[in-house]
């Protein structure tokens, strides 16, 4: 039986509110492209981050960092086009909003008129506080990002959980409530103690999207590639694998290659075929080359 809602009609951030203030979960991906973007939505979730994991996932950077507006607003792009329902948001890469307000604003607004997306997200608090409050006022929708932010992970002593001592986690409450206060529309929790998002959720008033961030926010987010067991290598430890597609993937184009290879591929059926007369009058014309 599918698990997709009933309404085709696209989410809105009032959806997401009523969600939230009912106590009903939010499903949310990231997606990178336009095949996964058409499964994500056929599947029904609510909302599809192209988030700048696709440096990873699908571009082979070995961080975050290195990914550039373009090859984000690309993707993006490709996700748009496969989205019906979901809400579709964009991480702006490192680099793309932190110098100023204006730097910030710009890069938002790019991504909204090329790609058509409904909200960008950005990492962190501090002076990307300022930055969301920026764009919130230019009329573009944010979604804040606090807890392990991979834009910077070196600086918080690489991929761990943040918020681990009362102190830590005071800090990043500070900078979830100012993110809100600023304007994001929801804000991710990223790889933090559940007692801190307890702790913290009944002065969230807008959607809390968790990344082991324990159940008690208000929605939940993975990685479209760990999920389903697409990407190599060991996943974070909040990851809970639906499939194992990537094996399923190597068996396949292994099975291809040795059919290939045995001549058992392509067979008669898998061809197309001309008229008898058209046929042999082609044989007669090369004849005369």
């Amino acid at each position: 039986m599918s698990s997709r809602p009933a309404s085709d009609r696209r989410v809105t951030f009032a959806d997401l509110a009523e969600k939230k203030a009912a106590g009903e979960p939010i499903a949310m991906v990231t997606a990178y492209d336009h095949p996964s973007a058409r499964v994500a939505d056929e599947a029904g979730v609510d909302i599809v981050l192209v988030g700048d994991s696709a440096a990873m996932t699908v571009l082979g950077y070995d961080s975050t960092v290195p990914v550039t507006v373009d090859e984000l607003i690309t993707l993006t792009s490709a996700v748009r086009r496969g989205l019906s329902r979901p809400l579709l948001v964009a991480d702006l890469p490192f680099g793309s909003y932190e110098a100023s307000d204006e730097q910030a604003v710009a890069t938002a607004q790019r991504f909204v008129k090329t790609t058509g997306c409904d909200a960008v997200k950005i990492e962190r608090g501090g002076t990307s506080v300022d930055r969301a409050r920026a764009i919130v006022a230019s009329g573009i929708a944010v979604m804040g990002h606090v807890g392990l932010t991979p834009q910077t992970a070196t600086v918080l002593g690489g991929y761990r959980s943040q918020g681990r001592t009362a102190d830590e986690a005071l800090a990043l409450c500070r900078s979830a409530l100012a993110l809100q206060d600023a304007g994001c529309f929801a804000i991710v929790f990223e790889a933090i103690p559940s007692d801190v998002t307890e702790a913290i959720m009944p002065r969230m008033q807008v959607p809390v999207i968790g990344i082991g961030a324990g159940p008690a926010a208000d929605g939940q987010v993975l990685v479209f590639h760990d999920l389903l067991g697409i990407y190599e290598g060991r996943p974070a430890r909040f990851v809970k694998r639906y499939a194992e597609l990537r094996q399923a993937m190597i068996d396949g184009v292994a099975a291809y290659a040795a059919d290939v290879r045995s001549g058992g591929y392509p067979a008669r059926e898998h061809g197309y075929a001309m008229a008898p007369d058209e046929s042999a009058r082609l044989r007669e014309l090369l004849t005369a080359l």
